[in-house]
């Protein structure tokens, strides 16, 4: 693998995780656990009502199951690039791998509320290193050429992972224990941690980065770290908890946004200046990565929010269980599948833009698609919608990955691995939030208008009375009727309110849409080692 060409196109195989062993290999050994990783996350949210209900709390309390993780996650994916040099790469994935199991089990077995919120800060702190370190190892292991392909089973993780998670997780709340959400993780996590163990190599030349970092001393960037806990804890705090607290109505979203935003601004002002920063922000004077950045957020935007709002559509408006809606989504999850080789294949040899620009094309299509679904769509219907959409996604997230490291210095990998993962979360947790914000304003709308239509001085609405009044209710009963209209009322706002934000979703996607094409020319497979400004 250490051919003359191999070095011409900027890649050092000395940086290699594979060592004597096939570099496919390691691709399946560090794909479980974040496989494991991003599984858990969407299972968590399907089992939130079980959990509530187990350890007697409220709903709104037990939200902070997910809260607690997505704030431990958001603050330490950014700073996992620093700790995998400081620590080494694979010692770092051994320990997230290992503290993320120890806390799965915490969470299964934990008595009550606190314990459980406890155990998930740790779970998302473990977590949270899983993605980046990964990323990191396949750009390291494969020449730009074949890192297509590898990142092909890095979209399998991103992409399937959400997508099986409500379905497993609705198998398992509806036939087992919530506990078992967590505790399925151990034996996962278990078996990764061995054949990590075994098989991942940590390369010379990443011990001797390692070393040189040591022998000059470590300068740690304690206001650095600071300002992402702040910052980026702060601002998922806002967009997880903005829509339970009406937003700026509450004192304690308007003190989360202003520290959020006083910290992220700081951040941008250190960071630049710091001699050793634990976020180099510098790489973003790669127009490539830049750009690369945003597309992967509005990715992460509409996987997550259309992951989130497709299930909660089937359940409030169809009334299907949590599991017969996560069944939808598996339609797509096979699409996905069958798409990921060939986007793999395609994105070492076609120019990248020729790849993203149709894809988003195909998102922007299957949203407008979804605007035309209705309440009496069937069970077929929803899986085909959500089909049209997963047949785009590998062609998003496989070009998105392998050339986002073109033009960076390699050694510069695992920080790029971070802020990659960085976007796709954070844009997963705006998606998330502002889905749920206009859903909830766009109900009160078309409830509002609905209700507006229906008096006696509209002839539909008495002559839907008065067969109403015979098949729901016997002589002289109004109310059951009445009762019957307003539940429909409901339904089909409700309806209306999912398809005014697909409709939302497919606007952000068709103006993200040419920025694409003022990404560099060529193919994933290019690229030098230097900076591409």
């Amino acid at each position: 693998m250490a051919s003359a060409a191999a070095r011409a196109d900027g890649w050092d195989p000395t940086r290699s995780a594979a060592g004597s062993f096939s570099p496919w290999l390691i691709v399946a050994i560090i794909s479980i656990p974040t496989f494991m990783e991003v599984l858990d996350t969407s299972i968590a949210n399907v089992a939130l009502d079980h959990i509530a209900g187990g350890l007697s709390v409220s709903n709104d309390q037990a939200t902070w199951v997910l809260t607690s993780y997505l704030v431990a996650n958001a603050i330490i994916i950014p700073i996992s690039g620093w700790l995998s040099d400081v620590i080494g790469r694979k010692r770092y994935f051994m320990i997230s791998i290992a503290l993320f199991t120890l806390s799965s089990l915490m969470c299964g077995l934990a008595p009550n509320l606190s314990t459980l919120v406890i155990a998930r800060v740790l779970q998302g702190i473990g977590g949270g290193g899983l993605a980046p370190v990964e990323q990191s190892m396949l750009a390291d292991t494969f020449p730009p050429r074949l890192r297509g392909m590898a990142f092909a089973a890095f979209a399998i993780v991103v992409v399937v992972g959400p997508v099986l998670g409500p379905t497993l997780g609705g198998y398992i709340t509806e036939n087992s224990s919530w506990h078992w959400v967590f505790l399925i993780n151990v034996p996962i996590g278990i078996v990764s941690l061995f054949l990590v163990n075994l098989f991942v190599d940590e390369p010379k030349a990443i011990k001797d980065d390692r070393a040189k970092l040591l022998k000059r001393g470590i300068r740690v960037d304690y206001i650095g770290i600071i300002l992402i806990a702040l910052g980026l804890g702060f601002f998922e705090l806002t967009l997880d908890r903005g829509e339970r607290e009406d937003w700026f109505a509450s004192g304690l979203i308007i003190a989360t946004t202003t520290i959020s935003a006083v910290s992220l601004i700081a951040l941008g002002f250190w960071e630049t200046r710091h001699p050793e920063p634990v976020l180099d922000l510098k790489l973003l004077k790669s127009r490539n990565f830049s750009l690369t950045l945003l597309v992967m957020g509005v990715t992460g935007m509409i996987l997550f929010g259309t992951t989130q709002l497709i299930p909660q559509m089937l359940q409030q408006v169809l009334g299907y269980t949590s599991f017969q809606a996560g069944l939808a989504l598996t339609f797509g999850g096979v699409a996905t599948l069958v798409a990921v080789p060939f986007a793999g294949r395609l994105s070492g040899v076609v120019d990248v833009r020729l790849l993203l620009f149709p894809a988003l094309l195909v998102q922007a299509f299957a949203l407008w698609n979804m605007t035309h679904l209705n309440a009496d769509i069937t069970f077929l219907d929803a899986g085909v919608a959500r089909l049209y959409q997963a047949m785009g996604l590998p062609f998003l997230f496989v070009p998105i990955s392998a050339v986002a490291y073109v033009g960076l210095p390699q050694n510069k990998t695992a920080q790029a691995s971070s802020m990659l993962n960085v976007a796709r979360n954070l844009g997963g947790s705006i998606g998330i939030s502002a889905s749920q914000t206009m859903l909830a304003s766009g109900l009160q709308r078309h409830q509002s208008d609905l209700v507006n239509g229906l008096n006696p001085l509209n002839p539909n609405y008495n002559d839907w009375l008065a067969k109403a009044g015979s098949t729901f209710g016997g002589p002289g009963d109004t109310i059951t009727p009445l009762a019957v209209l307003y539940s429909q009322v409901q339904r089909q706002a409700a309806m209306l309110a999912f398809l005014d934000v697909f409709h939302s979703l497919m606007v952000v996607v068709l103006c993200v849409a040419p920025v694409v094409f003022l990404m560099r020319s060529g193919k994933s497979g290019g690229g030098g080692g230097g900076m591409a400004h």
